[in-house]
């Protein structure tokens, strides 16, 4: 791994996590569905249209077009969609914390369902992550957490795990910013339907709308899955999802810095050890 994979790295993981910041600004003045899906038109219309700019096509192998779909219904559609709605009522911080578990449930996944072997390493970091979770989790109960919007949030990471394992190495063959625009698009599709049923058109425009909108668009939308994928292709998915363990303490520090939530020492503690847990699991798979 070298200085660029690692900068790569810790870029992708930075605009990954503040996301949430972001969201949450935007969800606060507008209906989360109809916003995200502008958000997936925007970024894939620009997306595609730069790969068209620097020659790439829509002629994608088999298991691309797969990962274009996949991705953009589980990740795109049901994962993002959920994490919209749900932080209307749940804070950012506890939206990254939940979503970076990510990682420990494809290693769970993996072992319970597909029988993948596992050393004690791996097996340490998600006792190590799971008991990070139940900390937080416990502490955010008692705090008064709004349940629904939790299980949402739950219900998105699934969804996202899903995702996960089911195109590993779907962004093989180049084309990289064409998937990522087309992933774009098929959210936009997939989220229509709901938001027009759903929804109604009721918008508090100001700046702080206007400018989270922009930023979680074109940075956490387009530009880090694209990084990602380069990554992905520089050193391969084991390495660099070994990044994933810095999501949750960049999670809550951006919350925290642009939103001033309110971060408990249970909160620190439970972010540790689940980081501990993420890095210990991605870690046992190099070994």
């Amino acid at each position: 791994m070298d200085i660029k994979a690692i900068g790569m790295g810790l870029a992708f993981a930075l605009m990954w996590s503040s996301a949430f910041t972001s969201a949450r600004i935007v969800v606060e003045y507008a209906p989360p569905l109809t916003a995200l899906t502008l958000r997936f038109l925007v970024s894939g219309v620009l997306g595609v249209g730069i790969a068209y700019a620097l020659g790439q096509r829509m002629t994608l192998t088999r298991q691309q077009w797969t990962g274009v779909l996949i991705f953009g219904v589980c990740q795109n559609a049901l994962y993002l969609g959920l994490n919209f709605i749900a932080m209307q009522t749940i804070q950012a911080s506890l939206a990254a914390i939940i979503a970076s578990t990510m990682p420990l449930l494809v290693a769970l996944a993996g072992w319970l369902v597909f029988g993948r072997r596992m050393n004690r390493w791996g097996m340490l970091g998600l006792v190590a992550g799971i008991a990070g979770v139940a900390l937080i989790m416990g502490a955010r109960l008692q705090g008064g957490v709004d349940v629904i919007g939790l299980l949402l949030l739950v219900i998105g990471v699934v969804s996202l795990t899903v995702a996960t394992m089911a195109v590993m190495g779907a962004s093989s063959g180049g084309n990289v910013l064409m998937i990522v625009g087309l992933q774009m698009l098929v959210g936009a599709v997939v989220l229509t339907g709901p938001a027009l049923a759903l929804e109604t058109w009721e918008v508090s425009w100001n700046w702080s709308l206007v400018v989270a909108f922009a930023y979680t668009t074109l940075v956490p939308g387009l530009l880090a899955t694209w990084v990602w994928f380069m990554l992905v292709r520089r050193i391969g998915a084991v390495k660099a999802s070994t990044f994933h363990f810095l999501n949750p303490f960049f999670g809550v520090a951006v919350a925290s810095v642009i939103l001033s939530e309110q971060i408990g020492i249970l909160d620190v503690v439970g972010v540790a050890i689940i980081a501990g847990g993420i890095l210990a699991v991605q870690l046992s798979k190099q070994t």
